[in-house]
């Protein structure tokens, strides 16, 4: 088994204030080479640049769109960057909303929430897993762990939510059917719904509501996140989960 330090590669990272960035800052601090993929060069140089300097390895491939081509490509040059280390976890953290009324939403909107939330996971996943079966079974038993971000609509649509939850009820149905498949193979795939506000930037600027900041009762942190994210991937073989629900403690689910 190759000695080099394992990849992750996150796609979703956003301005490098939520769930995807706070993933790859750890697993850059547990030993990780880190990947990462966005439409935003300027937003993904800087994480990446933030990881570098607290002593981790990241690298920006970013995308010009969420699509199998673009994907494609990252994960040749990701494999070019690194030669000699193997693909060991790959989160998916991309997402598109559409909070509308029904009768608003176009149909433009419907393709772009279905193509970013549905058909770019199906080629990240083909990517990664093709990736993962090439592996040797780790120390844990496993060749890869495949995550994704879902979201309260995963399992509950709302009054304005029907392009948004029908793009993470197919997610969803996604990591179940993948989890079923590849089990077999020693590849862990697995699905966490998070169920609450993300203080990130967007968010915090959002709402404006420095109680709600403050109070991690009513909220969700993005490292906390990331460190599920890390029980996931450290589970071992003889006992793997598929979904997590993660909520804040006062959040009235």
């Amino acid at each position: 088994m190759s000695s080099a330090r394992p990849i992750i590669v996150v796609a979703g990272v956003g301005n490098g204030s939520g769930t995807g960035a706070a993933t790859a800052r750890l697993f850059a601090k547990e030993g990780y080479r880190v990947a990462l993929i966005a439409r935003n060069a300027d937003h993904l140089k800087n994480t990446a640049a933030g990881i570098t300097a607290a002593g981790g390895e990241a690298v920006p491939f970013p995308v010009q769109a969420y699509d199998a081509a673009s994907l494609t490509s990252a994960f040749n040059s990701i494999k070019s960057q690194w030669p000699d280390s193997v693909l060991r976890v790959a989160v998916w953290n991309a997402a598109h909303g559409v909070w509308k009324p029904f009768l608003q939403i176009t149909d433009e909107e419907v393709t772009e929430a279905l193509n970013t939330n549905v058909r770019a996971a199906f080629a990240f996943s083909r990517l990664a897993i093709t990736a993962f079966k090439e592996n040797d079974l780790s120390e844990i038993g496993k060749r890869g762990a495949l995550i994704f971000t879902g979201a309260t609509a995963s399992l509950r649509g709302n009054t304005t939510t029907s392009a948004f939850a029908a793009g993470k009820f197919g997610l969803r149905a996604l990591s179940q059917s993948l989890n079923k498949e590849f089990g077999k193979d020693n590849i862990h795939v697995s699905h966490a719904i998070i169920d609450g506000g993300i203080l990130t930037d967007r968010v915090r600027e959002r709402r404006n509501d420095p109680n709600w900041e403050a109070n991690e009762d009513v909220r969700l942190s993005p490292e906390s996140i990331a460190k599920s994210y890390l029980y996931l991937t450290n589970q071992d073989r003889s006992a793997w989960t598929w979904e997590l629900d993660l909520r804040p403690a006062h959040e009235k689910w």
